[in-house]
């Protein structure tokens, strides 16, 4: 089976390239990410014509939404409100081999990491401790993926000295990213198979007229699982390429295949 992970960034601004990547990788099932579409306009015709006729969604006008497009059986049964405020940040579905999969766009945090004098900062890192208390009680073997918006190793961004004190890279951050790490003992399948401290980046900003030129990149996207399924995993890759297809988004696709 392979799961696949997008941040879109709009995604019926940029269906076309979603139904290139759909035709070209051909994942089992896809998780969107800021996909800024309330669920009744979502676009469920292009996929379903690619034959994925499970869409489960759970959006918001304009902003933020999440979204989880399977070709397999898939029953939704979750949505949390880690943000604490309505905002559609996470579904969760249950895959036909009783795996949990859960699809989440955590807050970028604004400009300045402080909490007194940026509340999305501090509503940043209050979201990663609601997923931690989560994550301490789970029962089920689950796969965690999505847009977590940090970059926690050195080697996660293109230079750590001059990002260090950025939003997505500050030492508060990556601790509590950390924390949520622990509190599961998940396994990074990024770095499981594209190891330290070899290049690995998700996310380029559109501000760079050439986002190769000076590659600068992060690591904002990732795939995480529990240890009995990151066992079941064979391969993963990021999809670079589509970072220079038509009206790309800012992020590119994860690609994971399991053996089951």
């Amino acid at each position: 089976m392979k799961i696949a992970s997008w941040n879109i960034n709009s995604v019926r601004f940029r269906i076309e390239i979603v139904e290139q990547f759909l035709r070209e990788e051909a994942p089992d099932v896809l998780c969107l990410q800021e996909t800024k579409v309330i669920d009744g306009d979502f676009p469920e015709a292009p996929f379903r014509a690619l034959g994925y006729d499970h869409v489960i969604k759970h959006g918001q006008r304009m902003h933020h939404g999440v979204a989880i497009i399977a070709r397999v059986p898939v029953v939704a049964d979750d949505r949390f409100d880690w943000q604490a405020n309505q905002e559609a940040r996470h579904v969760g579905v249950r895959l036909p081999n009783g795996v949990r999969l859960e699809n989440v766009y955590v807050p970028a945090g604004g400009d300045l990491p402080d909490r007194e004098v940026n509340p999305k900062f501090g509503q940043k890192l209050d979201f990663l401790a609601r997923m931690t208390e989560w994550a301490k009680a789970l029962q089920h073997p689950t796969i965690l993926t999505g847009d977590f918006n940090i970059a926690p190793l050195e080697c996660d961004v293109w230079s750590h000295k001059q990002l260090i004190n950025t939003v997505s890279h500050t030492a508060i951050e990556i601790e509590a990213l950390a924390g949520l790490h622990a509190a599961h003992d998940w396994v990074d399948l990024g770095r499981h198979f594209i190891p330290a401290p070899q290049r690995n980046f998700t996310w380029w900003s559109y501000r760079a007229k050439d986002w190769t030129a000076g590659d600068r990149g992060r690591r904002l996207d990732h795939m995480w699982a529990s240890r009995e399924v990151a066992d079941k995993a064979v391969s993963h890759k990021v999809c670079e390429p589509c970072r220079s297809w038509l009206k790309p988004s800012d992020h590119v696709p994860l690609v994971t295949e399991f053996a089951f």
